[in-house]
């Protein structure tokens, strides 16, 4: 199914199985979302457990937070990721810091979706990649999915989750259809995946990517090199077990990321492979990023956005060494 389709029906298994789990957000209802990623559930659950709220991303987030402090498990939609910023203060001040500032006592198990980055010819404010702001805020888990099977099983484990979580989806993707098994999940929520196997060179990388770093990988093995693509999938916290025993076996690395280079995910990932696995580089870790500069108008996300071609010429460099 789509992952469009796997995130709807993630959400729809955690409601039938928790009547404290509700949804909320704007047009989310009736019309089902923007990308329709909610399109019915307000028809099987009712208006009292998916709610289309007023247009006020700070109003939608501190009413959660007070939902969450009565027993629910709310779960926000976000319409799109440079819309989050009017609540940023109630996430990053607030929702993040009420745990720790009860020393534990309270639990705020709130879920924020955030359809994220680019590829779709938008205008401002709807093609941003905003992660690093969140990853680097302690008190909340931030995760992206890849693929339908992980979309299905992230969004159930993350509504699970006792703590706050920054859902982020891959707004490219939503129509990209893969198999998923409603049988049993494949991995944890946090723990980071290799996709593919290879010995010459990790490729790294979250969300939307990672589908660009396998077109990559399998280019590269035309040209008789092999690529290792490790899906990072929770970016806070960050699972690198699979990250450092893949740049152990294959010496080099790239990370590739649709966010601006500087100071991100990327950039975190990078200094700590470097930092724990530094005898075994036959290289330094290299970053394939969009550059930093805000996202740009449409006509120019294709120059803006790392492609496949931008990875493989990074891991020409990497090989040279």
């Amino acid at each position: 199914m789509p992952i469009s389709k796997a995130l709807n029906a993630g959400m729809r298994a955690a409601m039938a199985a928790n009547d404290r789990v509700l949804l909320m957000g704007e047009d989310i209802g009736k019309l089902g979302g923007v990308f329709r990623v909610t399109e019915g559930l307000q028809a099987e659950f009712g208006e009292r457990r998916v709610l289309d709220t007023p247009l006020a991303e700070s109003g939608i987030v501190g009413t959660a937070i007070g939902l969450a402090m009565a027993g629910f498990r709310p779960v926000i939609e976000i319409q799109f990721d440079g819309f989050v910023f009017p609540a940023f203060d109630q996430i990053t001040t607030q929702l993040a810091k009420l745990t720790n500032r009860h020393e534990g006592s309270l639990q705020l198990p709130i879920v924020i979706r955030i359809p994220y980055g680019g590829h779709i010819g938008a205008v401002e404010h709807h093609q941003e990649s905003p992660e690093a702001y969140f990853a680097h805020t302690p008190g909340l888990r931030v995760v992206s999915p890849s693929t339908a099977n992980d979309a299905y099983w992230m969004i159930q484990d993350a509504i699970e989750s006792r703590d706050p979580v920054i859902f982020l989806e891959p707004k490219a993707k939503y129509w990209q259809k893969g198999e998923v098994d409603t049988s049993a999940r494949a991995v944890p929520l946090h723990a980071s995946r290799v996709v593919r196997r290879g010995t010459d060179v990790t490729l790294v990388g979250h969300g939307a990517m990672v589908t660009t770093l396998l077109q990559a990988a399998a280019l590269a093995e035309a040209e008789g090199t092999s690529c290792e693509v490790v899906d990072v999938r929770s970016l806070s916290p960050i699972d690198y077990g699979p990250i450092l025993d893949s740049v152990r076996r294959t010496g080099r690395m790239v990370y590739a990321q649709e966010a601006p280079g500087a100071v991100s995910v990327g950039s975190e990932v990078a200094a700590t492979v470097m930092e724990k696995a530094f005898y075994a580089l036959e290289a330094p870790v290299l970053r394939v990023s969009g550059f930093d500069v805000p996202f740009p108008a449409a006509k120019l996300e294709g120059i803006y956005l790392p492609d496949a071609d931008r990875i493989l010429e990074a891991v020409d460099r990497a090989l040279a060494y």
